[in-house]
């Protein structure tokens, strides 16, 4: 089964990683845009350090010569030194240095303009007929450390963008598709047999079409279901006077033929015409089982009706009926002349398939589970897999139109319950039983 994808979820964590990557994009741009511009003004810095302490450096110089001066500078206090400077002559010699200079650092002889070590970024600069030139130093560490912390000051904020952003971007998505979920709701929470129009109130344009189709396809729907259940019932309906009469008229032409082979063949007229109104009546009963109206608004007590059913088939079976029901009251939304319908459908095919004057075992427990149980011979799994469409029955010499389990489908089906149906019948040899939950809540 494949996992479901929430539209919401998809759109709020791919906004908000898109933005997310946005802004890192525009983070390392300006980082690096950052970058270069510190070094312009960190390559000013040394040009300009190195043109400021120049000439002091050749003064210094020409007055150590007079016998004055010192070749390193001396410091003004401990400090951490970022710029170092080297003053030498074109040979290399050292004339003047500060005081936290790394002599390493620089190359054997003096060189002029800006250039790079492993280590640091130098200026060189010339003085007296390039007689004279000094070198400033800068580690190019203090220039990375410059960058990765304005880098830092610029990514910091994204900690605290990134979860708000999130949250932003889920409620702004929550609130254009509250109608979206809405509808969703709506369609999840309707029954098989709901099959009215949906509201399309404010839903967003691009859903507007579904929905219309939607309703455009339940109208169609309900047209078709109420055209045949309407022709169903109809025809139940209007069979029902005429057989009636028809069976009066045999029955009253039995009473004045007296010839042998006459009443024989009036006794058959009889019986088809028995058939016939009780196929009527099943046909009757399974338009109203599909019609919908199988849930109530408010709960019943199944119980009474339950008994007031069996005591119906004790009296027209002597002896074929084991009912076991709860103390207790069980009550459901299913609708009761539903229940009454699907009920008698269950123990009239347990009445015509048992065995021949085998009891029909009927229970009912207090969670509402129904359990019709007789015995006989048992249906094979080829068999069983059909027993539910119209007019299918299993191999059987019982008189019946093969509607009893159809129509007992058609109701749980229409109420949201299932209908299991096991043969042999649990815990027997034989059998066929017919097992449901009939309790529905709200």
């Amino acid at each position: 089964m494949k996992a479901r994808h929430s539209l919401q979820r998809t759109l709020s964590l791919g906004l908000t990683v898109g933005v997310t990557l946005l802004w890192l994009m525009g983070v390392t741009a300006s980082a690096m845009v950052a970058q270069h511009e510190m070094n312009e003004v960190f390559d000013s810095a040394l040009q300009e350090t190195a043109q400021r302490i120049l000439p002091l450096a050749v003064t210094d110089i020409l007055s150590r010569e007079a016998g004055t001066g010192q070749k390193r500078a001396p410091a003004m206090g401990d400090h951490e030194e970022y710029l170092t400077y080297l003053v030498r002559d074109a040979s290399g010699k050292i004339l003047l240095q500060s005081h936290d200079t790394d002599i390493s650092v620089f190359d054997a002889r003096p060189r002029q303009g800006f250039f790079d070590t492993d280590t640091h970024r130098i200026y060189g600069e010339s003085a007296v007929s390039d007689t004279l030139f000094i070198e400033v130093a800068e580690p190019l560490a203090h220039r990375r450390e410059a960058a990765f912390e304005a880098g830092l000051a610029l990514l910091l904020p994204l900690l605290v963008l990134i979860p708000v952003s999130l949250i932003g971007v889920w409620w702004a998505v929550r609130c254009s598709l509250r109608r979206v979920v809405v509808f969703r709701e709506t369609l999840e929470s309707r029954g098989s047999a709901d099959l009215s129009p949906i509201a399309v109130e404010r839903l967003p344009a691009e859903f507007e079409p579904i929905a219309a189709s939607i309703n455009r396809l339940l109208e169609r729907l309900r047209r078709a279901l109420e055209a045949e259940r309407s022709f169903t019932a109809n025809s139940a309906h209007e069979l029902r006077t005429p057989l009636a009469t028809a069976l009066a008229k045999v029955q009253r032409l039995k009473t004045e033929l007296s010839e042998k082979t006459s009443l024989q063949k009036a006794s058959e007229i009889e019986e088809s015409l028995h058939n016939l109104a009780r196929l009527s009546q099943k046909l009757l009963e399974l338009a109203k089982a599909e019609g919908g109206g199988v849930l109530s608004e408010e709960e019943h007590d199944l119980v009474p009706i339950l008994e007031t059913i069996i005591g119906d088939y004790e009296r027209l079976n002597p002896g074929r009926i084991d009912a076991q029901l709860p103390n207790t009251e069980v009550t459901s939304l299913l609708n009761p002349d539903a229940f009454a319908i699907l009920i008698r459908n269950l123990i009239e095919n347990a009445l015509k398939h048992g065995g021949k004057g085998g009891a029909v075992e009927i229970r009912l427990s207090a969670d509402g589970t129904v359990s019709v149980k007789n015995h006989g011979d048992i249906v094979a799994p080829s068999d069983m897999a059909l027993l539910r469409n119209r007019f299918v029955r299993a191999e059987t010499n019982a008189l019946g139109s093969g509607l009893g389990l159809a129509i007992a489908e058609a109701i749980v089906s229409g109420a949201g319950i299932r209908l299991g149906l096991h043969s042999p019948a649990r815990g027997w040899q034989d059998g066929f039983e017919a097992e449901l939950n009939v309790v529905i809540k709200r």
